[in-house]
């Protein structure tokens, strides 16, 4: 149903959200500009889901803007770009904007200030192209989920040859407190956000395609609303404002009325989502030829005199950005990537922008007060009225607390999208996210040890069988070597007795021959002496017989 059409789709509910503080509208009052170039730049070599990307280039190498510095490793993988021209300073473990606060493998460049691109052009006709070859070029742009996730978006975007996609749906929701790159980027980028979405179309061979924004951003909805006006397959549609409204089954239950199963994917039901930022990604890497190299990022928080969004190269050191926003690092209590609800506390403030920083929120105490103290659960039910899966998080905070992990992935602990409504509407102030990070943390843990048990028993077993099997190959050597030698042995006998009467009949043929010869010999002689006797005249008397 086309929005031209001038009829309202009718738009489920999903159980459960909340309603946080916003705190949109301070950072939505400036416009977008270009974050300045730092003087270092630090990529990440793992920015999304997946394996890490592998270095290509070399300490001290020359690199261009767009270029490939490192390539993906495996299927599931992402290269890494560089985002401007200048010089490969460093090839080695840095520190990297992760919950762990650990470092890891990053290239570091020094910016020439040049800006100095690689060749690159644009498709010429992306639809004269079939959609696995478009997917290869999102992939080698390194295009990943920018709304948070970060999974490689070619994968995403290649349902398989058994399955039809019936809706395409655009994700412009952005319900997370603080956070309003998407809004800023739908308000002044819109077609960008529709060139990218058609491209998308086009590899899934979508048949519609529907812009979820919620109808707290009036100017979003209107400027996609101008920007797709005359497009019968597009539909901007506003929805409810809701908390966490973003996720993807949420969002999907709430355009379609579907249901993901929990044990699938969108793609199993015809519908595949994307989000706005991606799909600006997408447009620049394909009708201009651009990687991924920068983004749209949200620098807000009490402690930002000047909170706005910036169009930031991957790589800039957040504190630079806090910085360029009139930012006081001395009232930071609490640096956030992302924001209040699903974010993640950052344990320094020169970390690196990556591909999933959607947000920088320098927080004071009075916008993030310190956790209260754990009270007992009172066993309200106020988690279980929150919760947008409709769990139970009572029961999975049980189970989790006293590491009974079986039962709390018999309670579908694993279909909790850590989204915080039942830690937000705790009375007791319980930190049940945390509790569940830890508990799927600790499941993760046993089953990488039991993997690695199952590989250590397959290996020693493989031992044995090896060993087992080289010992009766052995014995069957010497068997058969036993066996050759013994008939080996009767065939020597046998052909020294062959050549012996072999021997014998030659030298009996021989002697035989040599009798042969001495008669004919002794013949000859004696034919010659009786031809060489002399004889009696023909006239001679004949001897009268003896009386």
């Amino acid at each position: 149903m086309s929005q031209g059409a001038g009829t309202t789709r009718r738009l489920w509910k999903f159980h459960g959200g909340v309603h946080p503080p916003l705190h949109k509208d301070i950072s939505t009052t400036l416009p977008v500009r270009a974050a300045r170039l730092p003087d270092r730049l630090v990529l990440p070599l793992h920015q999304h889901i997946g394996e890490p990307a592998e270095p290509i280039v070399g300490k001290g190498e020359k690199i261009l803007k767009g270029q490939m510095l490192a390539r993906p490793q495996g299927y599931v993988s992402a290269p890494v770009h560089a985002p401007t021209s200048g010089t490969v300073t460093d090839i080695g473990n840095h520190p990297v904007p992760h919950p762990s606060g650990l470092s890891a493998p990053c290239l570091v460049i020094e910016p020439d200030g040049e800006e100095r691109w690689i060749d690159h052009q644009a498709v010429e006709d992306y639809t004269a192209l079939p959609p696995s070859e478009l997917r290869n070029l999102i992939r080698e742009a390194g295009i990943v989920g920018l709304g948070g996730a970060g999974f490689p978006a070619y994968i995403k975007y290649n349902p398989g040859h058994q399955k039809v996609i019936q809706t395409l749906i655009l994700n412009g929701v952005e319900c997370e407190p603080y956070i309003t790159c998407d809004d800023m980027l739908m308000r002044e980028a819109p077609q960008d956000i529709l060139g990218g979405l058609r491209v998308i179309q086009h590899a899934l061979q979508a048949r519609e395609c529907l812009i979820a924004i919620e109808d707290n951003k009036p100017q979003a909805i209107a400027s996609l609303q101008q920007a797709t006006a005359g497009c019968d397959d597009i539909e901007v549609v506003p929805v409810p404002t809701v908390y966490p409204q973003g996720s993807e089954k949420q969002l999907i239950k709430v355009l379609t009325g579907k249901e993901v199963p929990a044990d699938g994917l969108a793609l199993n039901i015809g519908v595949v989502c994307a989000n706005v930022g991606t799909a600006a990604a997408v447009h620049r890497a394909i009708n201009r030829g651009e990687p991924l190299i920068s983004r749209y990022v949200t620098i807000t928080g009490g402690a930002v005199a000047a909170p706005r969004n910036l169009d930031v190269l991957l790589g800039t050191p957040m504190n630079a950005l806090i910085g360029e926003c009139d930012g006081d690092p001395a009232r930071i209590a609490r640096l956030i990537m992302g924001g209040p609800m699903m974010g993640f506390a950052l344990h320094r403030h020169d970390l690196p922008v990556i591909k999933t920083t959607n947000c920088i929120l320098a927080a004071t105490a009075s916008d993030l007060p310190p956790p209260r103290p754990e009270l007992p659960c009172i066993r309200c039910g106020a988690c279980a009225d929150a919760c947008p899966v409709n769990l139970l998080p009572q029961q999975l905070y049980w189970y989790s607390k006293h590491r009974n992990l079986d039962r709390a992935q018999e309670y579908d602990l694993f279909d909790c999208i850590e989204c915080g409504c039942c830690s937000y509407v705790c009375p007791s102030h319980i930190p049940l996210v945390q509790y569940f990070r830890y508990a799927k943390g600790d499941i993760w843990t046993q089953e990488r040890e039991k993997e690695k048990s199952d590989i250590a028993r397959r290996r020693h077993e493989f031992r044995q069988f090896r060993i087992e099997r080289e010992k009766a190959e052995r014995k069957a050597r010497r068997a058969r070597k036993k066996a050759d030698g013994a008939q080996s042995e009767r065939e020597r006998k046998k052909a020294e007795i062959q050549a012996a009467i072999a021997r014998t009949q030659a030298r009996r043929q021989a002697a035989m021959k040599e009798a042969e010869k001495r008669r004919k010999a002794h013949g000859r002689g004696r034919q010659k002496a009786m031809d060489e006797s002399p004889r009696a005249p023909d006239n001679a008397p004949e001897k009268e017989p003896r009386k």
